[in-house]
């Protein structure tokens, strides 16, 4: 996609004075959106209208950005289309209808139990790829980590023989998180058939790597997600937190207490937790006021 990244960058430098910090920020912002922009085929700029920027919105919510990174990289993405209509290479900006919009605190997409099931039995463990995809996807639903957890996870924070994650940690206490039998499976699996025969450094300690023995990406494994759930027909916006998010909510949902939860995500504040239960009392209010017989 032609997107005029270089000559925005030359107008932050000569035109505008803007310090290195801010054109390394600008340009961080834009290029995630660009990689966005490849995932979804959209392969013009001009085709970027305020909808993509709204669903870009989203997804970045959804994988757990802050309110202010979110409206740091929306500032990012507004002074990038204005300069493009400055230079005329676009003739209007898709952040017109956001310009005084602030960013609410959406509750997070999940999976039922049977969408849960249907994703993770879509990668059958036949070849290496799908093999190592699978070992990941259980993974990510036995423990809740996040995506970029997941990647840099070493193979030595995982005890197959207790099943436990040990999740280290240099700001934050460590994590110590169960593993269901299904996902021991998967990751022994992996390790033995794939991982002894992908990897050939012997130096290298990730836990998983591409293809190629080399470290994954959080734009590879996000393509990796939204192919199986392609393929699973499931009509659901999913990101690579989605399953962080199922993992939360189904605990709480069965019974888990919210500080055991809180732990096992890593939240520092009890009330970043606090949005399943909120998702847990939309979700029996809608229940409620659908069955009973009294309720409208």
């Amino acid at each position: 996609m032609k997107n005029y990244a270089e000559d925005f960058n030359s107008f932050l430098v000569n035109e505008k004075k803007s310090s290195k910090n801010t054109i390394e920020s600008y340009m961080r912002d834009l290029n995630k959106f660009f990689t966005y922009c490849d995932i979804n085929k959209i392969k013009k700029i001009e085709s970027v209208s305020s909808d993509v920027i709204k669903k870009y919105e989203q997804y970045m919510s959804f994988n757990g950005q802050s309110e202010a990174s979110v409206m740091r990289t929306l500032a990012s993405l507004r002074c990038y289309f204005n300069f493009l209509i400055r230079e005329k290479f676009i003739s209007e900006t898709p952040m017109i209808n956001l310009e005084k919009h602030k960013t609410v605190k959406k509750l997070p997409q999940i999976l039922t139990n049977k969408e849960v099931l249907l994703l993770l039995n879509q990668p059958d463990g036949k070849d290496y790829k799908s093999c190592r995809d699978k070992a990941m996807l259980e993974l990510l639903y036995a423990t809740g980590i996040k995506v970029t957890e997941l990647i840099e996870l070493k193979l030595s924070d995982i005890n197959l023989q207790v099943g436990i994650l040990h999740l280290q940690s240099g700001k934050k206490a460590d994590r110590i998180i169960p593993i269901y039998p299904q996902a021991i499976k998967a990751l022994k699996n992996y390790i033995t058939q794939v991982r002894e025969v992908v990897v050939i450094n012997p130096e290298e300690e990730r836990l998983f790597t591409n293809m190629n023995g080399q470290p994954l990406t959080r734009q590879g494994f996000w393509k990796i997600i939204k192919q199986y759930a392609a393929s699973a027909k499931i009509n659901k916006d999913i990101t690579p937190h989605t399953l962080r998010h199922s993992f939360a909510a189904h605990l709480l949902e069965n019974g888990a207490p919210l500080s055991d939860i809180q732990e096992m995500l890593g939240h520092s504040d009890i009330s970043s937790t606090q949005i399943y239960a909120q998702l847990m009392k939309n979700k029996y209010a809608a229940a409620y006021k659908k069955y009973h017989p009294l309720a409208n």
